[in-house]
């Protein structure tokens, strides 16, 4: 069992050596890689040692309860312990996705409801912000289109992670599965009636790319400028601001006018591009990878509608896991981690199974 894993700590001591060596981090950008591998690759060889350990140990203390009664009973804590160590290194050992540290750039969207739609998507852009809030992370709005009623017809977020990101808490690896349709249930404040509407909102969530991950050719950019709607003020409605960047070969928009200045604006936009074109990128070799491979994303399918926020009877519930919960206010006051650890267990299921 776990034979494959020598190669891993094979592979461990060698980045170690590279580590240990000055010249290394002469190149920071490798440097920067291999710290990463070695960091992604320490605590499975940790876990692993110490389920090799254990397993001698309990060899030792079953050969000694010949002699001595006190060892029968230290073999099975032992037996128990190793058992422990087993699931954590099959965990550990779960393919993980190489986006998990990045950061990310979240866009709602509202759908089908109108005003009662672009209000749920504000409601929505608050419980992330709020859940960034209390996991550290930073956020930014990039850009942003708000209804008359004060939501939001769409807008973009960028979140990012603080200082040392532990395996499994990347902004990427928390967020990846709140891409999707969301659904909610709830008597509008237009309503007079008090009849129950459904409505609906879309989130895409995308890792944040570096200029290093996606490679793109000025010349096949299209770069329109135009003047800026929305509430008035300085800049707004008079210069032509804003910007709309197409890249020719795939037909990929991305566009920004909330800042007061044209290139602040095509730098916003840039991004958004970026993790766009990335995103496209990796739907595309998830669409050519084997069978096995498409089986442990289908948890995730952004295509399906996800999750039903039911006001009426508290209720929040996601459809791919069947997680359902009665705490409503509370997830969309920024409490969703157990609403993702759902998804989080399910797709590491699904690995495993895979595997």
């Amino acid at each position: 069992m776990f034979e494959a894993v020598e190669d891993l700590v094979g592979e461990h001591a060698d980045l170690e050596k590279k580590l240990a060596d000055p010249s290394v981090h002469a190149d920071q950008a490798n440097a920067r890689k291999l710290n990463k591998r070695y960091a992604e690759l320490t605590p499975i060889v940790a876990t692993y040692r110490s389920w090799k350990q254990t397993g001698d140990d309990i060899e030792t203390a079953r050969e000694l309860a010949a002699d001595d009664p006190d060892f029968a009973a230290e073999a099975k804590e032992l037996t128990e312990r190793r058992e422990g160590l087993t699931e954590k290194l099959r965990l550990l050992l779960v393919p993980r996705d190489p986006s998990d540290d990045k950061d990310v750039i979240l866009e709602i969207k509202a759908g089908a409801g109108g005003d009662e739609s672009a209000l749920f998507a504000g409601d929505l852009l608050r419980m992330y912000l709020r859940y960034a809030e209390r996991v550290g992370w930073k956020t930014e709005i990039i850009d942003s289109t708000e209804s008359e009623l004060g939501g939001y017809k769409d807008v973009q977020v960028a979140v990012k992670a603080r200082g040392q990101i532990e395996p499994g808490q990347g902004v990427w690896a928390r967020l990846k599965y709140e891409g999707g349709v969301h659904r909610v249930q709830r008597v509008p404040a237009t309503e007079s009636q008090g009849r129950i509407h459904t409505s609906a909102a879309g989130v895409l969530v995308t890792p944040e790319a570096e200029e290093v991950d996606v490679e793109i050719n000025p010349n096949d950019l299209r770069i329109d400028v135009y003047r800026s709607s929305g509430p008035g003020g300085q800049s707004v409605n008079t210069t032509d601001s804003a910007v709309r960047i197409t890249h020719i070969p795939t037909g990929v928009v991305a566009s920004c006018q909330n800042e007061k200045s044209q290139l602040q604006n095509k730098e916003q936009a840039m991004r958004i591009l970026r993790s766009r074109l990335l995103a496209a990128a990796q739907e595309e070799a998830e669409k050519e990878a084997a069978d096995a491979r498409r089986s442990q994303v289908r948890t995730v399918d952004r295509s399906e509608k996800i999750r039903t926020y039911n006001f009426p009877e508290n209720r929040i519930s996601d459809h791919r896991v069947g997680f359902k919960a009665y705490n409503l206010d509370q997830v969309l006051d920024g409490d969703l981690d157990t609403v993702i650890q759902a998804c989080v267990d399910a797709d590491s299921a699904a690995k495993l199974a895979a595997a």
